[in-house]
């Protein structure tokens, strides 16, 4: 198992939270998506390492902004 952080811009709330871990959760090989609302960071525990792009389009499409990478 791989845990990695990223960084998301643009959460205010807990539907937000919901749905960063809706949408990341969903990503195949991933089993626990842990969102932290103050910091804004979002721990991903997959199977392997999970390709940035996939973990984008996956915050982009909660409505939100993956930062850096």
């Amino acid at each position: 198992m791989v845990t990695t952080t990223y960084q998301v811009q643009g959460m205010t709330c807990g539907h937000c939270v919901s749905s960063v871990s809706a949408e990341v959760g969903a990503i195949p090989g991933v089993s626990d998506v842990q969102v932290d609302l103050a910091t804004g960071r979002v721990a991903v525990t997959s199977e392997s390492p999970l390709d940035i792009d996939t973990v984008r389009a996956a915050v982009d499409e909660a409505g939100y902004d993956l930062v850096g990478s």
